[in-house]
């Protein structure tokens, strides 16, 4: 199959990339684990499956997601982008929590219409929605803004 210079382009582009995207990918893997796991013992370890934030379904997810994004910051800035990354640590992680505030609020968005708009209100929907969908969607704007804005040395 011939492909043609624009296709040949994007593919070496995408070869270029694939290193740093997996590396992303670990270290989202590990922010993940993070994530769900703080959400899930926030609204479920204790008695009766009902954590010591069960009632509070956004508040859960914006602590884990903190938790997460402290995670992340450390190993995108030591590993995935330690080429290109700030001298100026402190602009850096303003610039990264600015970006997985973003992040945060396309996850929680995901949540809040699953949650209270369509009353979908199950451990395992909470989970699909935020940590499903919403993890997805904000992971692609993620990549692509740390590459472009924070993890930017130019």
């Amino acid at each position: 199959m011939n492909q043609t210079p624009v296709q040949r382009s994007l593919w070496a582009r995408l070869v270029a990339l694939a290193p740093q995207l997996m590396r992303f990918g670990a270290i989202g893997l590990l922010g993940l684990i993070v994530d769900v796991g703080g959400f899930n013992v926030l609204r479920f370890a204790g008695p009766g499956g009902e954590g010591v934030m069960h009632e509070y379904v956004l508040l859960a997810k914006v602590l884990s997601s903190f938790a997460a994004t402290v995670v992340a910051w450390t190993g995108n800035r030591y590993w995935t982008f330690r080429q290109t990354r700030r001298e100026e640590k402190h602009h850096e992680f303003a610039w990264f929590c600015g970006v997985a505030l973003i992040g945060m609020g396309i996850a929680l968005g995901c949540l809040w219409v699953s949650h209270y708009l369509l009353g979908f209100t199950s451990p395992i929907a909470d989970n699909i929605a935020a940590n499903g969908v919403g993890l997805v969607l904000a992971s692609g704007f993620r990549f692509w803004a740390y590459r472009k804005h924070v993890f930017n040395n130019r």
